[in-house]
């Protein structure tokens, strides 16, 4: 498995992570049996980075990954985050004030029994918080064991670097892939900058880059997806026309369209970290043997014609989630 630094004090770790986002059932029908079974491929491939957060599945896939955990703590570099909050219902906010930082870190490691958190993000910027006041909070938790190295969230580049003016910030995590690609222009130049790594989520567009999605209707209706803009009628058939492009694209090349996709990702800079979900064995072999797939600068070119910034028909997130999204 490549290794790749996090950040500049940070260690080399596996050049990509597995986000058990999906494993709370947001896409789709919950299979912890077939989860459980990709967790534990992941670590014999040699995967590190396990990611999870406080908002996904209101704390159950903490719970979840923490029952995974027991025995195999010294074999996982361990993510989370906090700032987003549940209401019971969903979404209810962000929080970034030192107090609610402090108990939700606490919060955490009790729902995933250990003592500390290998990174630990701001998940979203709390805009009527001085980011200085929310790093601070992180500065506490490092302090005093509970943490290891502190992160970001879909932070802006200035806020990025005034945080990284108060205290050394490992990584950002934000959305990277070919639809998604606005973070290109400044996030990512900014992380190159300041020795920060970039953990790109959803690297597979949320499994429309895999060309496996053929309809809205392929979807339960309990997908989350399903309130996304880009999964809404009409720009769900712009967009899988461009899917369709990439498909095509990856069968010339004997590769998959998630793998062509992870690729594209891997190859943008030498700091950047995918971490794409699955609950599936399977796939997730397909998505580590995607980081071994050399891309040549015609192909890097021909997938930016196909999809270009901007690209992708509606936003990538309902309005709402979208006005949390620090830019």
């Amino acid at each position: 498995m490549q290794k790749r630094k996090l950040g500049k004090d940070g260690p080399a770790i596996a050049a990509i992570g597995l986000g058990c986002m999906g494993m709370a059932g947001w896409y789709g029908v919950r299979d912890d049996r077939s989860s459980i079974a990709t967790l534990d491929r992941a670590l014999e491939l040699g995967v590190e980075m396990f990611d999870t957060a406080d908002v996904y599945g209101g704390g159950e896939n903490e719970e979840f990954v923490g029952r995974w955990l027991k025995g195999k703590r010294n074999r996982v570099f361990l993510a989370s985050k906090c700032g987003n909050t549940w209401g019971g219902q969903g979404f209810a906010g962000v929080n970034g004030s030192p107090d609610y930082i402090l108990k939700a870190c606490d919060a955490s490691l009790r729902r995933l029994g250990i003592e500390v958190i290998d990174l630990y993000y701001l998940h979203r910027v709390d805009t009527k918080v001085p980011i200085e006041d929310s790093i601070g909070a992180f500065v506490k938790l490092r302090e005093a064991g509970k943490i290891r190295f502190i992160g970001l969230s879909e932070a802006a580049a200035p806020t990025i670097a005034r945080a990284a003016k108060a205290a050394p910030i490992a990584a950002l995590q934000s959305e990277l892939s070919l639809w998604t690609r606005d973070n290109e222009a400044h996030q990512l130049p900014k992380t190159k900058e300041l020795g920060i790594a970039f953990v790109a989520y959803s690297p597979v567009g949320r499994g429309m880059l895999t060309g496996t999605v053929k309809s809205v209707k392929d979807l339960p209706a309990s997908d989350r997806r399903l309130v996304h803009p880009r999964f809404k009628d009409g720009n769900f058939e712009k967009n899988q026309e461009l899917v369709q492009r990439i498909t095509k694209m990856a069968a010339a090349k004997g590769v998959t369209a998630a793998q062509l996709a992870i690729a594209w990702v891997f190859h943008q800079s030498d700091n950047i970290i995918p971490i794409p979900g699955t609950q599936r064995p399977k796939y997730l072999e397909d998505n580590c043997a995607a980081i071994d797939i050399k891309l040549t600068r015609e192909e890097l070119a021909t997938l930016s014609e196909i999809m270009p910034p901007g690209a992708a028909a509606g936003d990538r997130y309902p309005a709402q989630m979208m006005g949390n999204v620090n830019r």
